[in-house]
């Protein structure tokens, strides 16, 4: 059989590639490995879990003695001598409404029931002397009661285009002007006591669980000392004292409310809406063991449901798979019954897209809009960051 040759043109075509292949085959190089790409992570320290019972936590300032004050009565907002922030004391006039309408009002009634009052006067003269019957004398008597009711109400509305303060305090807000027309309920303003604070908290119910009851049944008060700090004044330690204590769970965080109270401090000023932080010692009365506490984020499970977290080698930026035994859900933290050692770190966000041995990047818990100068430091073991890498 004879092999017919290929025409010129596929002969130029298949030319250029067959040395090209040539040439590759020759050179002996390998196509590069793409570098791997490290992933991007939040992490945190774990720290030594608190011990002896103690527990912090945040907690929020209130007045305890406020008022949000409104005129009974609608009308003009006439006088309204107080600014916010002033200083006012009980009885102290805070706004007046123009009285016009409701001394004529006075007028009215008054005149109405001074008629009523000579009528059933002069009834009680009539009927002593058999005039006039029984039943006519009732009706006499009737409508006094009724003139004089209205005549109170009268002059009890006047009474009410004066506001005044109930008690020692501060102008928190004030929400009206003067000549504004305002109705009857609506608020004018918001009174305070600064000088006696309420400190409110929220208890985990895994920790009122965990309380022990007094087997006489007493209070324990005593036996839960509690104190407050605030932030910019380190060192200073505030008493707080039992005030209320909720029996009822928030359906929502299942959390109980506490109230304490305390003096104002003497050389700074607290404010309500601002915040604390509140350390309670639970050793006397606790019968629940000291456990760690991270975010729930950070567990996840493998394919056999076991829960497990991503611990990161800060030497070489690795993560492994460490199994942990979790405790109790509150909230957006869970507790774990194996702790890990302090300084150990963890991954607490992106858990889901981690491999055993990934490289990983430790991504910047920003606070402010520019780094801070201890941000710019890494840790020891780890090398130099940039941008948005360094640790939270």
């Amino acid at each position: 059989m004879r092999i017919r040759p290929l025409p010129s043109s596929f002969q130029s075509l298949l030319l250029p590639v067959a040395a090209a292949a040539l040439l590759s085959a020759c050179s002996g190089k390998e196509e590069p490995i793409p570098a791997e790409t490290a992933r991007p992570v939040k992490t945190m320290v774990v720290t030594t879990p608190e011990v002896g019972g103690i527990r912090r936590f945040p907690g929020r300032v209130d007045a305890l003695n406020k008022a949000e004050l409104a005129f009974r009565v609608p009308g003009t907002i006439q006088e309204l001598p107080i600014k916010e922030g002033d200083r006012v004391e009980a009885g102290q006039l805070l706004a007046a409404l123009d009285p016009t309408d409701y001394e004529i009002a006075v007028k009215d009634v008054q005149a109405t029931f001074d008629r009523a009052d000579k009528d059933f006067k002069r009834a009680e003269e009539l009927v002593a002397d058999g005039f006039i019957s029984r039943t006519d004398f009732d009706a006499k008597e009737a409508e006094r009661k009724n003139a004089q009711a209205a005549l109170d109400r009268a002059q009890q509305d006047l009474i009410y285009t004066r506001l005044t303060a109930a008690f020692d305090g501060t102008v928190a807000r004030r929400y009206v002007q003067r000549f504004e027309e305002v109705q009857a309920k609506q608020a004018v303003m918001v009174i305070q006591d600064n000088s006696l604070l309420e400190v409110k908290v929220d208890i985990p119910e895994a920790i009122v669980m965990g309380v022990r009851p007094p087997p006489d049944g007493s209070r324990q008060d005593d036996q839960i000392p509690v104190t407050a700090s605030f932030e910019g004044r380190p060192g200073q330690q505030f008493d707080l004292r039992l005030r209320e204590l909720a029996t009822r769970a928030d359906p929502e965080t299942q959390t109980f409310e506490v109230t304490f109270t305390m003096p104002a401090p003497e050389d700074f000023r607290v404010f309500p809406g601002m915040t604390a932080t509140v350390m309670a010692d639970f050793s006397q009365v606790s019968t629940a063991e000291a456990s760690l506490v991270i975010p729930a984020s950070a567990v996840t499970a493998d394919e056999k449901l076991q829960p497990f977290v991503w611990v990161v080698d800060e030497d070489t930026l690795r993560v492994h798979k460490t199994p942990v035994e979790v405790g109790d859900l509150s909230g957006h933290s869970i507790a774990l019954r194996s702790a890990f050692e302090a300084g150990t770190r963890i991954v607490v966000a992106g858990v889901g897209y981690l491999a055993e041995g990934m490289q990983v990047r430790l991504l910047l818990q920003r606070e402010e809009a520019e780094p801070r100068a201890e941000d710019a430091t890494p840790p020891a073991g780890l090398p130099p960051v940039s941008g948005e890498d360094a640790r939270p």
